[in-house]
């Protein structure tokens, strides 16, 4: 074979034998599209997906060599898996569009907030498998935390699967539907709460000194290595933050002021909040 006419192999599929669409392919449903093929879990012609605007689906089309559309109904027939990244208030519309290709073989993954499985499986009408999951913006970089619940008709196999998919963009756990409000106040409106004590911490470098680039790159990553930290030693943070902690040094003071300005207690009340505003909108 001549130099001219090799061909670069395409890499395998992970999941070889399925066929996915995602039906809402908005911020996390292209986080998630960009990440299967990224991580080759699936193939470009094992994905579909659906956009509301032709001119949006021409362009994705283009991206990612995915057969990207609007018909939410032709996607869903041609799915073993089905994920729901429309809004939570589209979701009962987008469940009447596809409802004639639904049945208890397929699998719906659902990341629309607070919309229970429940209330899929009843506006389906049928035994149908249904897995809420809760995954967050990190996702974009592999990065994320996603939850999954089982609705009453899914088997240990589907969990699996659903595990093995949010997998590519981070680490999944699986909860109880009944905490799926809570992962929301969480690890789903946690980054927002993380991007202000960084953007606070560069600030605090700014005020004693250090240039603006220096400071948010000192947060940043002080912040990333500190989470990798807990996430990889295993250790409790308390641990971690008291083997920082010498006797009469500096970070004891600056945990005192924390202390005194209430960090603690206002990151527990805007988890609160925030878990609170996640069952009010799952209550309608």
């Amino acid at each position: 074979m001549s130099a001219d006419s090799y061909e670069i192999p395409v890499p395998a599929s992970v999941l070889p034998n399925l066929r996915v669409a995602i039906l809402g392919a908005g911020k996390m449903g292209g986080i998630l599209l960009q990440a299967f093929l990224k991580n080759n879990l699936l193939l470009p012609d094992q994905l579909l997906a659906t956009v509301q605007h032709p001119d949006r689906a021409l362009a994705l089309s283009a991206q990612f060599g995915v057969n990207v559309g609007t018909d939410n109904l032709a996607a869903a027939r041609q799915a073993d898996v089905i994920l729901l990244g429309v809004k939570p208030m589209q979701v009962p519309a987008v469940i009447g569009e596809i409802l004639p290709a639904l049945n208890p073989s397929k699998l719906v993954l659902s990341f629309a907030a607070s919309v229970k499985t429940r209330a899929i499986e009843d506006a389906a009408g049928c035994d149908l498998a249904v897995i809420r999951a809760m995954p967050n913006t990190p996702a974009l970089l592999s990065a994320g935390a996603t939850a999954l619940c089982s609705g009453r008709f899914v088997t240990p196999q589907q969990i699996a699967l659903a595990q093995r998919i949010f997998s590519t963009v981070g680490r999944t756990v699986v909860v109880d539907e009944k905490h799926m409000d809570a992962v929301t106040g969480l690890s789903g409106s946690g980054p927002a709460f993380l991007y202000i004590i960084i953007e606070a911490l560069a600030e605090a470098g700014v005020n004693v000194g250090l240039p603006r680039d220096v400071a948010t790159l000192l947060a940043a990553q002080t912040a990333y290595g500190s989470a990798r930290m807990v996430l990889e030693t295993g250790y409790h943070p308390a641990l971690l933050k008291d083997a920082v902690t010498t006797p009469a040094g500096c970070t004891v003071d600056g945990i005192l002021a924390l202390e005194e300005g209430g960090l603690r207690a206002t990151l527990i009340k805007a988890v609160k909040r925030a878990t609170e505003r996640a069952r009010e909108l799952a209550a309608g």
